[in-house]
């Protein structure tokens, strides 16, 4: 929440390597001295209400990150030095045309300019820079032609061309088969065949109405055009009356033309969120979005035709069920990755500009103990451009759900120790959905049936609230919110209703039976309040009994004790998630140690075999 502009004596710290101001109030012009920097790596200033030009940068050398998303700058593209990595420059106010110089950064990965007012000739080697992996020019006046015989770079992942004044073929390159590439380009006037696509006219009409050419011309031609129209001053202005005629005849044809119902299949403008690539080279992404990432495959659109043959066209075998938030199917993908393909159908009449913030946020939703998105995919109505129906693809988990190994089905539990591990990791999950990301994640209307185990036996919460899913059905309440206490205390506790579900999940993890109602809970609750004030003799009849005899007395009072404390009644007399969670590690450490201590003072076969039943 820092506002005014930024103080000037920053440039008094010469040895800084990584600014970072994002997401605050700071306004005014970005000062001279930032260019003073020159240790500078990483300098990310992006949603503020900075304005004007951007300081010439090309003294810090070193400069590898710069990040001005959503600001009011420009209207000149930033000078910078030629070791820069990632460039974002996306929602600003630039509007002159990409020098040629960034065509020479070969270090360059990442570049997002969309969204802003640039012009001129698109340069398709953009496409084939050495390293490029991630290139988006959506929604500017970018004009020019492609052609089918361009290069790409093998390593290109990501490009959007789209809501641009391009002309001329889709270059080979993107038709190629390459899996990871994702290639948008709807609302150009390229010769795809298809309805996505504008007319040529269109993009000439609109090219002259903003003062540029569709296509260069040689400079040699364009010195003899300045020379003959010195020469013929007379005749200008009837051809300025002429050109504003046809101009303003032209005009009208487009805007009719612009009412041509677009392409209902689902990819094209469609945008992704962070790439593993992006979130291991960033290093001003937060630590907790860096680790949750591991081991995930990047977030990517899906192509309808890729969903129903994963599916077998979503055959009734593939069902696993459906809830409040759709059906679910479960999928194959070609590389042989087992996923969870979420239908929903859409209430509302959005088009698919009016999901995509919520798409963005999707994507950043990746932890360890989450259930992951992996990409999501659009089916519009065949007249229009309005979203029809959601496909969210999740990553599977196979392992059922936690409650299914707290009862014991198919003869499976886990031991105290496991159950342990079990909710920290759902402590965890939760901590990073309120602080992981902002704005956090709240009101997540935590179940235990919504929280699964994988091949590990790890915990992932799935069904938490994604605002897609709450923009399309509704406010999804939690089931801790019913009374009117704590409807009035929602916003300013908001994060202590997530507290209480987990406290209930907590108290069947602890006592090995569910609790179907807010009244049970209640009961169950005050049983262990009493179990705590007496010996271990009375927690030991409120333990589960499958786990009975296995457990360090001090590890089972103390998570107890912060049970009692997640139930309370009291939004503001529950603990944050991270108490919660120091408290269980605590936990943890005892029953380890009390482990080690049985193990090395009771080394008997019958006292080590039941230790192993129950490792």
């Amino acid at each position: 929440m820092f506002t005014g502009q930024l103080p000037d004596w920053l440039k008094s710290l010469s040895a800084l390597t990584v600014l970072s101001l994002k997401k605050n109030l700071l306004n005014g012009s970005l000062p001279e001295s930032l260019g003073s920097l020159e240790n500078l790596r990483i300098l990310v200033l992006s949603h503020n209400h900075f304005f004007g030009e951007v300081p010439d940068l090309r003294s810090l050398r070193n400069l590898q990150v710069f990040d001005l998303e959503d600001n009011s700058l420009g209207p000149q593209f930033p000078q910078l030095g030629s070791q820069i990595v990632t460039l974002i420059l996306r929602r600003n106010k630039f509007n002159s045309a990409i020098p040629d110089k960034v065509s020479s950064y070969y270090q360059l990965q990442w570049l997002d300019i969309s969204f802003n007012r640039f012009v001129g000739p698109f340069s398709p080697s953009l496409l084939s820079l050495p390293t490029i992996t991630y290139l988006n020019i959506e929604g500017n006046r970018f004009t020019g032609r492609l052609f089918e015989n361009l290069s790409c770079n093998d390593e290109l992942e990501f490009v959007d061309l789209s809501s641009n004044l391009l002309s001329g073929s889709l270059p080979n390159c993107f038709l190629s088969d390459s899996k990871n590439r994702v290639v948008l380009y709807a609302g150009n006037c390229l010769a795809t065949g298809d309805e996505s696509q504008h007319p040529f006219s269109f993009c000439r009409n609109e090219a002259l109405a903003v003062g540029i050419l569709p296509h260069r011309q040689k400079p040699k031609h364009a010195s003899k055009v300045v020379v003959a129209l010195s020469m013929s001053g007379g005749i200008i202005g009837g051809i300025t009356l002429v050109g504003l005629i046809f101009l303003v005849v032209r005009r009208v044809q487009a805007k009719k033309t612009t009412r041509a119902p677009p392409k209902s299949s689902i990819a094209e403008n469609a945008s992704t969120g962070y790439t593993s690539k992006l979130l291991s080279d960033a290093r001003y992404i937060s630590q907790a979005m860096m680790l949750g990432a591991l081991g995930l495959p990047t977030y990517r659109t899906f192509s309808l035709e890729e969903l129903e043959e994963a599916t077998n066209n979503f055959d009734a075998s593939t069902f696993m069920g459906e809830g409040c938030h759709g059906q679910i199917y479960r999928g194959q993908l070609k590389n042989g990755l087992l996923v969870a393909i979420r239908c929903l159908k859409v209430t509302k009449n959005h088009s698919i500009h009016n999901f995509m913030q919520h798409i963005e946020l999707l994507s950043k939703l990746r932890h360890h103990h989450l259930v992951s998105a992996l990409g999501h995919c659009f089916e519009c109505y065949s007249d229009d451009s309005i979203v029809s129906r959601i496909f969210l693809v999740f990553e599977y988990v196979p392992n059922g759900t936690l409650r299914s190994w707290i009862s014991g089905c198919a003869g499976r539990t886990l031991t105290w120790t496991q159950r342990i591990a079990t909710v920290i990791g759902i402590a965890k999950g939760i901590q990073f959905l309120h602080t992981g990301i902002v704005p956090g994640v709240f009101s997540n209307n935590l179940k235990i049936t919504d929280v699964l185990l994988d091949q590990n036996l790890a915990a992932k919460i799935s069904n938490y609230n994604l605002p897609l899913l709450a923009e399309n059905m509704g406010k999804v309440g939690s089931l801790s919110s019913a009374g009117s206490k704590e409807n009035n205390a929602r916003v300013k506790h908001e994060d202590k209703i997530d507290v209480y579900d987990f406290g209930a999940i907590l108290l069947e993890v602890i006592v090995g039976r569910p609790s179907s109602s807010r009244n049970l809970v209640d009961v169950l609750k005050d049983q262990l309040q009493a179990s705590i004030t007496f010996n271990g003799a009375a927690r030991r009849i409120m333990v589960d009994p499958a786990v009975q005899n296995a457990y360090s007395d001090e590890s089972l009072k103390t998570v107890m004790e912060i049970c009692i404390r997640c139930l309370h009644k009291n939004p503001a007399d529950r603990p944050s998630i991270e108490d919660v969670l120091w408290n269980l590690q605590f936990a943890a450490q005892v029953q380890d140690a009390w482990q080690g201590d049985s193990q090395s003072s009771d080394g008997s076969p019958s006292r080590l075999s039941n230790l192993r039943a129950y490792s």
